[in-house]
């Protein structure tokens, strides 16, 4: 199990730093500051973080203690940062695509570059979660928990433009959905209120997974 998951890891890793660095240009000759405000970004590199700490465990459970056997600090931290990035796919397949479509925008979208960043990570923690975490180990709070991380983002992005701060130049909101004055603050919050409706049900999904499969050791 260890030598399939440092491999599967690894390759994981260096997917995923290069679809941030793609979407950042942090290496070419303008990078991108502002894209390091968006959610789809910070939570791709909070899935780099956590797959490199997840490299190193590995690495270092293979040597110590054999091939078999799983590798990973905190199931639990596993999970959360799956549902941080099933957050991120979710959201762009269900209410962003859909959206650009409608509203005719010139965005187009399953670029190579969206493609690893929106769907590719995300389905890299979702199958490394299924196959190299053990089972058995969320609580049943843990999906509600899981719910912090956007709404730390969501408090941050409120204040970042209520500030002045530009996601893009003359936007002072990340997603058409949080656009108060588009959409006024009922529709904001109804927006809101129905996405953490979806993702705490989805989060509950995860959970019922957690105890339905196998819990091999």
């Amino acid at each position: 199990m260890r030598p399939a998951a440092l491999t599967y890891r690894v390759l994981a890793a260096g997917l995923i730093a290069f679809g941030i660095v793609r979407i950042t240009g942090v290496f070419g000759p303008e990078p991108s500051l502002a894209a390091f405000t968006f959610y789809t970004v910070q939570s791709n590199l909070l899935c780099l973080v956590w797959v490199v700490a997840l490299v190193a465990v590995t690495a270092r459970d293979l040597r110590r203690g054999g091939t078999r056997g799983f590798s990973t600090p905190s199931p639990r931290w596993s999970a959360a940062v799956m549902m941080a990035i099933t957050i991120t796919m979710l959201v762009y397949l269900v209410v962003l695509v859909p959206t650009s479509f409608v509203q005719g925008s010139d965005y187009v979208p399953f670029s190579l570059t969206d493609n690893l960043i929106h769907i590719f990570t995300p389905l890299l923690l979702i199958v490394d979660w299924l196959v190299f975490v053990p089972k058995g180990r969320l609580r049943a709070a843990d999906p509600l928990l899981w719910l912090l991380f956007p709404l730390a983002y969501l408090a941050f992005a409120f204040v970042y433009g209520g500030l002045g701060g530009e996601f893009l130049p003359g936007q002072r909101y990340p997603y058409p959905f949080l656009d108060v004055e588009a959409n006024g603050v009922g529709g904001v919050a109804l927006w809101v209120a129905g996405l953490g409706v979806a993702l705490a049900g989805i989060g509950y999904l995860y959970y019922w997974l957690d105890r339905a499969l196998p819990r091999r050791r």
